[in-house]
């Protein structure tokens, strides 16, 4: 399986040239988890190209020695010189290897890697942290005496272009980036005490702001349109993210984070967009899907490990998420994309009309079959069949659905004559199918036949970094359909980013086709969107998941932990949510806190919160 979204094998670039774009979620990551790591930098020759302070003082080769030679000159182990496994498979995530140091002393270590790619795809080169390890396994410092974590965060988030602050409670500035001076002017003593306010202005940290109101939920926000305030210039544009540092233990918090520290900012200047018009995000299309939040960005490389795999695929997902988007891009990408995609809606049929559409039936079969017609499953052979909403399939036919992915065959009706199919089975379904097997609506054994790779995708309100992008996809689309050019106020983008969307992308859409029939101008204002969105963001709790409609937890007769706590039906539901999730985990936070889409700082207060052990 992939690394985890937070681990350090996901940085996706390094050094100016060798590597593309950084995700904002992944600085935020790597900073989260920056101590004791020491990073190596490597082309497709294996010559290194850069090389961290602390791996110096790790290994004790210095940056001249290595820089531009063999890695193996200073990353001298065993396991490596059979196969690194980077290349071969994209990436290593935590393995434990014994370097050997300049003078032949043995370093027990951690190693994660991920092999980098270039905007077309070739592949540019790896970008691999070690972490070493005392004796007994634990995790040491890797700057030693030669520096602090503080230099090797400043020194990597130099080399990617990026600066970094630090603020406390009162969001007054405790640390940040030595290149700010540069940048602003301001003077180191000038910046330590400033607030964020004073640096970027109230529009994302004044005290009615949405956005820090959400920061101080526990959630994280990526790649915001802002601006830096220069002494004595003008603002410099810039792309910006931040992350809640949280009630954290002293062992997890960054060593780059004062005690006191609360939240911490990553940005990087952004010359070619302007706050005032909002420029479009960097494009991310995967087979017509746009997105680029980590959770969809899971299930594209989920797709694409299937492309030479025929396994029936169970979708599930909120109404409006796109699933039927995502079932064709799983057949576009297998080798059956050159066969027809044949899209069934179960529970858009009369039941009597249902089993002829599916298998088809021969003349005289019942009162108006005039002649012999083919079923969909025939008309899919070679390619896919897609069966939405399979949860409204009627019991009669989920026996013969059960018939067709045991063993592969059929009947039409009124025929005798059994015959076979030939097409990769999709199915998609927006109830909780658990449930509806508890409840005896779905069969047991057709629900675990359906569900050999489970893709669930997740709700809008869960993968906000999409909405932007969303928009101005849709937007200059049903714009030229209209024969208008449109954009959106920072204002009415805000409104956007701060709704929960109950409706998923569907409804985004459709607020994008309202707000262009009455617009009167060429700019949107949040007047000129849907009321109900205007209305609902107003508030802080506007940034809470708004309910789902349906409950994704199992029925059960104890009380839950939390029922004596007065919460809202919404915390309620999150509550229930995270304490399935932390059940089907075994408790293993950092894989709950994956499936969840919250960093494990968020998963943990939320537990503490809703007493979840």
């Amino acid at each position: 399986m992939p690394p985890k979204p937070h681990s350090l094998a996901n940085v996706a670039a390094l050094a100016p040239g060798l590597f593309g774009a950084l995700d904002a979620n992944d600085v935020l990551a790597l900073f989260e988890e920056l101590t004791g790591a020491a990073y190596f930098a490597v082309d497709m020759q294996q010559n290194i190209t850069a090389y961290s302070p602390g791996l110096a003082t790790l290994t004790g080769f210095s940056t001249a020695e290595v820089v531009g030679r063999h890695c193996l000159k200073a990353i001298r182990c065993q396991e490596c010189l059979r196969t690194c496994g980077i290349v071969e498979r994209g990436w290593v995530d935590a393995v434990p290897l014994t370097l050997y140091r300049k003078d032949g002393t043995p370093v027990l270590v951690r190693k994660s890697g991920r092999l980098v790619h270039g905007p077309d795809g070739a592949p540019l080169g790896t970008l691999e942290m070690v972490v070493p390890l005392d004796s007994d396994g634990t995790v040491r410092s890797a700057a030693g005496e030669g520096g602090s974590s503080q230099d090797e965060a400043d020194n990597l988030l130099a080399v990617m272009g990026r600066y970094f602050v630090a603020v406390d409670a009162g969001l007054r500035i405790m640390r940040c980036s030595r290149r700010l001076e540069t940048l602003t002017g301001w003077s180191a003593l000038e910046l330590h005490g400033m607030t964020l306010v004073d640096l970027f202005g109230e529009e994302l940290f004044g005290p009615e702001s949405a956005f820090l109101a959400a920061i101080r939920a526990g959630e994280r926000r990526e790649g915001w349109r802002a601006q830096v305030r220069v002494k004595g210039g003008a603002p410099v544009p810039i792309s910006l993210s931040a992350a809640p540092v949280g009630e954290i233990n002293a062992e997890e918090r960054p060593a780059t984070c004062h005690r006191s520290t609360t939240m911490v900012i990553i940005f990087r200047p952004d010359l070619g967009s302007s706050t005032e018009t909002l420029a479009p995000p960097t494009a991310s299309s995967f087979s017509g899907i746009v997105a680029r939040s980590h959770a969809m960005q899971r299930i594209f490389r989920l797709i694409d490990q299937l492309r030479d795999n025929d396994a029936t695929v169970l979708i599930t997902g909120e109404s409006g998420t796109g699933k039927e988007l995502v079932a064709r891009a799983i057949h576009d990408r297998s080798h059956r994309a050159k066969g027809p995609f044949v899209v069934v809606n179960c529970g858009a049929l009369p039941n009597e009309l249902l089993e002829s559409e599916l298998f088809g039936h021969v003349r005289g079969a019942f009162t108006g079959a005039i002649r012999d017609k083919p079923g969909r499953f025939e008309l899919a052979e070679g390619g896919t069949i897609f069966l939405d909403e399979i949860g409204d399939l009627p019991k009669n036919l989920q026996v013969k659905l059960l018939r067709v992915l045991q063993e592969r065959t059929f009947e039409r009706l009124g025929d005798p004559h059994t015959r076979r199919v030939d097409a990769r089975i999709i199915a998609a379904t927006h109830i909780d199918l658990a449930r509806a097997v508890a409840e005896d609506r779905f069969r047991e054994d057709l629900y675990y036949r359906l569900r050999v790779v489970p893709i669930v995708v997740p709700p809008l309100r869960e993968r906000r970094d999409d909405i932007e992008l969303l928009v101005h996809h849709f937007l200059p689309k049903i714009g030229r359909e209209r024969g208008r050019s449109l954009r959106l106020s920072p204002s009415t983008m805000r409104t956007l980013l701060s709704h929960s969307w109950p409706g998923n992308v569907r409804e985004l859409q459709n607020a994008l086709e309202y707000a262009t029939a009455v617009c009167e101008g060429q700019t949107v204002h949040v007047t000129d969107i849907p009321a109900e969105i205007g209305r609902a963001t107003r508030g802080v709790s506007a940034l809470a998941p708004a309910a789902s409609p349906v409950s994704t937890a199992l029925p059960t007769t104890a009380a839950p932990a939390w029922s004596s706590l007065g919460l809202s039906p919404v915390e309620e539901q999150e509550a229930a949510r995270i304490q399935q999730v932390l059940a089907e985990t075994h408790y293993r936070k950092s894989v709950a806190a994956e499936q969840l889409g919250m960093s494990r700082t968020t998963l943990w207060r939320k537990m503490k919160q809703y007493r979840l052990g």
